[in-house]
């Protein structure tokens, strides 16, 4: 069966331990590869052959309620869940509205006008009616947390919704006992508890709210990226030209764009020139010229000149669509850090409700008079106090933001394990050819032999016609060289290419062989009298091949590729950062040194094999190296898949995209220190999290239980411990917002 990925909006999941249930009803399921779910967004991704209803009866079955997010990466999909999280949030402040409407007046009646307690026929009646009040708000208000942790009874499970609910009972039973049989109990012990059960359910809704507000601010990276997509496009049709959606467009359409306007979807320009800026996607600020056979990309914007285009790609299938679903895919993605938080959360509602009833057993034997009454306040402040959400939120919320600003400056990040392993980087290996260089190299010398009967001219005919049967980089430069020189090219047969080495062809019964000196000296051409030469043009960063007619040398065509304007900046940049920085490269020694010295590169590989490359990559990895691999070109996605991190240029092939976990949207190294940069403070950030979280709940749940009383006489009201609990979640929400502030520093 084909793999197919499905996204389920989750209802009902109120607590961090609910991600590790979904996930494990969900993988139980058979067909599923793998299900990861985001807390923070309340979204599941789920890949495999299961079909929709199989996954939403399995949510359901673990005590949950589940749709599927039916539309692709684009506006619908969005607004479907921004109104979702809309009427959430409306229907939170409701709810906090009518709690707090009774919960403020009672608390205020119990600390400035009169006593919270029942002797008296009267205040039977009198706080029998309360009673009933803050029963129906418990109903109106915080029905949800009854109906979850009903639910997670049923399913044999606990979460927040259970803490809450066992708390606010607790409180509203005893309360209602105190009401109906006073005499039952001592004196000291008849004070009732129906504000902090109001106060609890306002607060808690009202920290909810503010949190699901918060949480938006984190897809505004998405929000930008969708909001690049044209609504319409204007496309050619039986002559006639027409504005039509942008759904409706299809491969092979004329789509035409003036300038100002935006390109609509992908494609090849057939008709007119113009300047693109591209800087929303690559972050790259020139504009970048295009004519007749260039590309253009969904999303930029057309500056000066009126085109036509033929459509490449459309709709789900477009470069923006793939980088819109990329960002989506890592931001629902978990780090490593991130899966040790949700083991923890789905110990964490168990432990404080023994914590709770290990507490009220204390009091109730050891404390003072009433003990009762001590029993239960102490045991409710413990179950309201205690916050699995902030352990839950701390690592997605971060991860959305990190992800989501990553992509602003240019760099796609795959998955979570990549963001965190990024920011352990300690060597960078480089390729050469397109990663330092700019991957356009130029003929720049012709060395004709004296052995020769051949002018410069025939040399061209004779290498470019070889060469055009080849997708090497340097291959394109030589026919381009004689092409634009208008130079016939000759009809070679029987062409082979020798990895690592070169081409092998025919022509008139003739062997032609073109290469490096390795593909020399493997076929005993003797090229001694020209080695001097050869290492010359090497020196000056520029690469020597090699043409031989039946063995015997022709010419030596020097091709050089030019150093990107920032690589050696950029280069410094990783350095200053403690990252050791490697270049690998298949062209000769001399060369690769030349090129290594005008970057400020001190180690690296020259006549590295294709196949080898991730060889040397393996070498540093067993030196106990982490180690980064950055390429742009098909032989290096082996050396991509096996580095910790791989980046792939995005400038360069479809298959090294594919193999790399970090991609770079524009062609300067700038975007791996970017990238770096961004990693680490968003690892920093969910640490500050974890940090927070962990501190709240370890120094809450004591103090709750009691442990200042003996020393100071102090026992924390459940009312504080249920604004502590609300807010506790706020703050790790908005301390991962503030990485949208994160600026890369450039030294």
């Amino acid at each position: 069966m084909d793999t197919s990925r499905v996204q389920l909006n989750i209802i009902g999941a109120g607590c961090a331990s609910c991600v590790g249930k979904i996930e494990k009803a969900l993988k139980a399921v058979p067909g599923v590869d793998s299900a990861e779910m985001n807390f923070a967004e309340r979204i599941v991704d789920v890949s495999g052959s299961a079909t929709p209803q199989q996954l939403i009866a399995a949510v359901e079955a673990a005590g949950y309620n589940a749709t599927q997010l039916q539309a692709e990466a684009g506006f619908d999909a969005m607004d479907e869940k921004e109104q979702a999280d809309l009427d959430y949030y409306h229907s939170l402040l409701r709810h906090t509205f009518i709690a707090l409407s009774v919960g403020i007046p009672l608390m205020i009646y119990g600390l400035f006008i009169g006593e919270m307690t029942v002797s008296t026929t009267a205040e039977q009646l009198a706080w029998g009616l309360v009673g009933l009040v803050t029963l129906s708000i418990m109903v109106l208000s915080g029905r949800h947390f009854y109906v979850g942790a009903w639910k997670s009874f049923v399913h044999h499970n606990a979460n927040m919704d259970t803490l809450i609910a066992l708390g606010t009972g607790t409180a509203w039973l005893y309360s209602m006992l105190v009401v109906a049989f006073p005499t039952l109990l001592p004196e000291m012990a008849r004070h009732v508890y129906f504000e902090a059960t109001a106060m609890i359910i306002g607060l808690i809704n009202l920290g909810l709210a503010l949190e699901v507000k918060a949480r938006g601010k984190t897809s505004e990276a998405i929000k930008r990226l969708i909001g690049l997509q044209a609504k319409t496009a204007r496309v050619i049709r039986d002559g006639k030209e027409l504005d039509i959606d942008i759904a409706q467009v299809l491969q092979g359409d004329k789509v035409r764009v003036r300038p100002g306007e935006k390109i609509p979807v992908d494609g090849v320009v057939i008709e007119g020139n113009t300047s693109v800026d591209e800087s929303m996607l690559t972050g790259e600020p020139i504009p970048v010229e295009k004519h007749i056979d260039s590309e253009v990309v969904t999303g930029t914007l057309n500056k000066s000149g009126a085109i036509v285009f033929t459509a490449t790609h459309v709709g789900k299938d477009t470069a923006l669509a793939r980088i819109i679903a990329m960002v989506k895919r890592a931001q629902n993605s978990k780090p490593p850090i991130g899966r040790l938080a949700d083991v923890i959360a789905s110990y964490f509602v168990p432990a404080i409700m023994i914590i709770a009833i290990v507490s009220a057993m204390v009091w109730f034997n050891f404390g003072p008079e009433p003990s009762m009454v001590f029993a239960i306040v102490s045991a409710t402040t413990v179950l309201i106090i205690a916050c699995p959400c902030a352990l839950g939120l701390a690592t997605p919320m971060s991860v959305m933001v990190g992800v989501g600003k990553a992509a602003e400056s240019g760099v796609l990040i795959r998955n979570g394990e990549a963001l965190q392993t990024a920011s352990k980087i300690s060597v960078m290996v480089l390729d050469k050819t397109g990663t330092i260089t700019q991957g356009s190299p130029q003929v720049t010398d012709v060395v004709v032999t004296q052995a020769s009967s051949m002018d410069e001219q025939g040399v061209l005919a004779l290498a470019a016609g070889i060469e055009r049967h080849s997708e090497h980089p340097l291959a394109e430069a030589i026919v381009e060289s004689a092409t634009r020189r208008e130079i016939e090219l000759e009809d070679v047969e029987a062409f082979t290419a020798i990895s690592g080495r070169g081409v092998q062809a025919q022509l008139n019964g003739q062997s032609l062989l073109f290469g490096n000196q390795a593909l020399m000296q493997d076929y005993e051409v003797d090229i001694q009298a020209y080695q001097a030469k050869a290492q010359q043009l090497a020196a000056e960063a520029k690469t020597p091949m090699y043409l031989a007619r039946d063995n015997k040398l022709l010419a030596i065509i020097a091709v050089a590729d030019p150093i990107k304007p920032d690589s050696a900046e950029a280069i410094a940049r990783l350095k200053h950062n403690g990252i050791k920085v490697v270049m690998l490269t298949g062209d000769n020694k001399a060369t690769a040194a030349a090129v290594a010295a005008k970057v400020g590169i001190e180690t690296f590989f020259a006549e590295v094999m294709p196949q080898d490359k991730a060889g040397k990559v393996a070498e540093l990895q067993k030196e106990g190296e982490i180690v980064g691999m950055t390429g742009d070109g098909i032989n290096d996605a082996p050396a991509l898949a096996l580095a910790n991190v791989g980046f792939a240029i995005g400038t360069g092939t479809d298959v090294a995209i594919e193999s790399a976990d970090i991609t770079l949207m524009r062609g300067s190294l700038h975007g791996l220190a970017d990238a770096i940069a961004v990693s680490k403070a968003t690892l920093r950030n969910i640490k500050q999290n974890l940090f927070g979280a962990f501190i709240y709940n370890a120094a809450g749940i004591p103090i709750a239980a009691g442990i200042l009383y003996p020393m100071f006489g102090v026992l924390l009201s459940p009312v504080i411990a249920g604004a502590a609990m609300a807010f506790s979640s706020l703050t790790v929400v908005s301390n991962a917002n503030r990485l949208r502030l994160f600026k890369a520093k450039v030294h």
